[in-house]
């Protein structure tokens, strides 16, 4: 599966201002403005809000993240299966927030291409992206930890790690897509990571916490 780019992927996270009721206005506002603007929004809510926003939507929703784990004994882990039943359309992995071994991403990778979703894998540096890149996923997101939340915008802080991760992750494998992340919250921010090449965004907070999640949208996109 793939979807139109450049793309606009919003991280819900764990905050009260994306969880429950609130989880579900932050996906109107996403649609409404991937309405005007013809641009590609996806949400990437807590599992309990998945069912919920796809009933009620029209977009793109992704998990968090999904355990390699089979059926069985695993309690508490996210279960492939039982994502795919509540309607994702693919997932998130390796967020900083939420690590994974290398042989783990791998695993569900393979899960989402046998069932042609869609596979985000987070990375924070150039290798760990060329890494990413081995397993073929949809989209490499690079996002270097320590400016994730800041507002400061990896684009700006540290253009040569987009730059080089979409350098290296095209010489590997010329079909997956490099979002840029960490930082980025206004129409600048984005246009400057379209520039570097990257084919979209994964971001949180800067919307999240917007007192208008959708015109923070509308100004993210405005000036590509």
């Amino acid at each position: 599966m793939s979807l139109k780019t450049p793309v606009v992927i919003l991280n819900f996270k764990t905050y009260l201002e994306s969880s429950g009721e609130k989880a579900l206005d932050l996906a109107n506002a996403l649609e409404s403005a991937g309405e005007e603007s013809g641009i590609t929004m996806v949400a990437v809510p807590q599992a309990i809000d998945i069912y919920r926003i796809k009933e009620e939507t029209n977009i793109p929703v992704l998990s968090q993240h999904i355990d390699a784990v089979s059926p069985g004994g695993h309690t508490g882990s996210n279960l492939f299966e039982s994502f795919v039943a509540s309607g994702i359309d693919g997932t998130l992995l390796n967020h900083s927030e939420c690590r994974m071994t290398l042989a783990d991403i791998a695993e569900v990778v393979k899960k989402t291409k046998e069932a042609e979703l869609i596979s985000c894998v987070c990375t924070n540096n150039i290798e760990t992206s060329m890494a990413a890149a081995t397993l073929a996923p949809t989209y490499v997101a690079v996002e270097p930890p320590e400016l994730i939340g800041t507002g400061i915008p990896v684009s700006k802080a540290d253009p040569e790690v987009v730059e080089g991760s979409v350098s290296k992750v095209k010489a590997i494998n010329k079909d997956v897509q490099v979002l840029c992340g960490a930082g980025i919250s206004t129409g600048d921010d984005m246009a400057a990571a379209i520039e570097l090449g990257a084919e979209g965004v994964l971001l949180a907070s800067g919307i999240i916490k917007a007192e208008s999640p959708k015109d923070a949208l509308l100004d993210l996109v405005s000036k590509i």
